[in-house]
């Protein structure tokens, strides 16, 4: 996908910005980010306890690789405010409306061939950092596009306020997950179920390694 390198510049730019404010003012810590592929469709699929999530994720993928956009479906209202709005399609994201958007489905599985893509399974934010259950269209979404999936878990930022300084916080990117097994399955709800299963066992695996 063609990115303006005005548009790279900027998300660039910016991101060190955010990094600087989470690693240098607070205590933002990236482990594992050598486990993020370098190119090809990779499906960053997160746990979502804060706003910060949509972009520290980006930030800490940019700092590994440089120029590089990370894309990410939104829902519509986040883009009622033009200038919000603006900022939110400038960083990738882009707006999904409730219920089924098969327009934004194709486009999501269009990026997923070559582009680096954050998700949060949940479909919802949990405050509380609690782990919800995952979405079966995710599990389908996969089954569909084979992307190489990275569980992502983020711990601490839900308790951050903007004005504070040195907060702790954790972001772990996981092994990419194999599910090889599961794609030779027929393309039935079922399947999806136990695909998205496995993408949630392992954030929480990864949340258990962030909270020990």
């Amino acid at each position: 996908m063609k990115v303006s390198f005005v548009r790279r510049f900027w998300v660039t730019i910016s991101s060190a910005v955010v990094r600087f404010y989470a690693s240098i003012l607070n205590r933002f810590e990236v482990v594992g980010a050598e486990n993020i592929p370098a190119g090809g469709g990779v499906l960053l699929a997160a746990n979502h306890i804060s706003a910060y999530d949509t972009v520290f994720i980006p930030a800490a993928v940019v700092k590994k690789y440089p120029w590089q956009m990370v894309w990410a479906p939104a829902k519509e209202e986040l883009f009622r405010n033009p200038l919000i709005g603006a900022i939110y399609r400038s960083w990738g994201a882009f707006p999904v409306k409730r219920g089924r958007d098969v327009r934004a489905g194709r486009h999501l599985g269009s990026l997923l061939q070559s582009q680096k893509v954050m998700l949060f399974p949940e479909g919802t934010r949990h405050k509380d950092g609690k782990l919800g259950p995952g979405n079966r269209g995710v599990g389908k979404l996969i089954y569909e596009h084979h992307p190489v999936v990275i569980p992502t878990a983020l711990s601490g930022v839900n308790h951050w306020k903007v004005a504070k300084i040195k907060q702790q916080g954790v972001i772990r990117f996981g092994a990419p997950l194999d599910f090889s097994d599961l794609f030779e399955l027929e393309d039935i709800k079922a399947t999806h179920l136990l695909i998205v299963e496995r993408v949630m066992a392992a954030i929480a695996s990864e949340l258990e390694f962030s909270e020990s």
